[in-house]
């Protein structure tokens, strides 16, 4: 029951993710509506019982993380050369800016955000979207250099952030 869950309804959840950024609250509150009747079905369950023991115990992230998750390996790739240069080179680095060059956050691994005009539509845009994403992460995950290390540990990190009340041993089996 499982494997069907994934690749029929998580496989539809995660394709196109980068697109859902911004979305308002109702609709991604849809969509977490179909991930909560996911995990019931896998452990026929009612849908009155509640569902965030059944998302922790299945390790799946929720809406917001998910799309996090996605955006932010989107970003890694780009960063490392493993994605396609037409989005690669909406990236740039604090670091590779000549005039920031002197400045406290050239050692660190940010992006430089592209200014917008349109809140609804330039927020919601890739490169924008992504760079914040990015920045929003903590140093230790965007320094590294192993796609598998990083998508583990964001994944505990995104896990930390969907279930902040969990018990610290849970993340060890993530």
């Amino acid at each position: 029951m499982l494997s069907m869950v994934v690749s029929l309804v998580l496989q539809r959840l995660d394709v196109g993710n980068a697109t859902l950024v911004g979305l308002p609250a109702y609709q991604l509150s849809r969509l977490q509506s179909v991930l909560n009747a996911a995990a019931r079905l896998v452990f026929s369950r009612s849908k009155y019982d509640h569902v965030t023991p059944l998302l922790q115990e299945l390790h799946w992230l929720r809406i917001e993380q998910r799309i996090e998750f996605k955006l932010s390996v989107l970003v890694f790739r780009c960063l490392n050369g493993l994605a396609p240069s037409y989005l690669s080179c909406d990236f740039q680095r604090v670091s590779d800016l000549v005039a920031r060059q002197r400045l406290r956050s050239s050692s660190t691994s940010t992006l430089v955000v592209p200014p917008t005009r349109l809140f609804t539509a330039g927020d919601r845009a890739f490169p924008v979207a992504a760079a914040r994403t990015w920045n929003s992460l903590p140093a230790s995950l965007t320094t590294l250099s192993s796609l598998a290390s990083f998508r583990r540990q964001l994944k505990t990190e995104l896990f930390v952030r969907s279930f902040p009340d969990l018990d610290s041993s849970v993340y060890d089996r993530i």
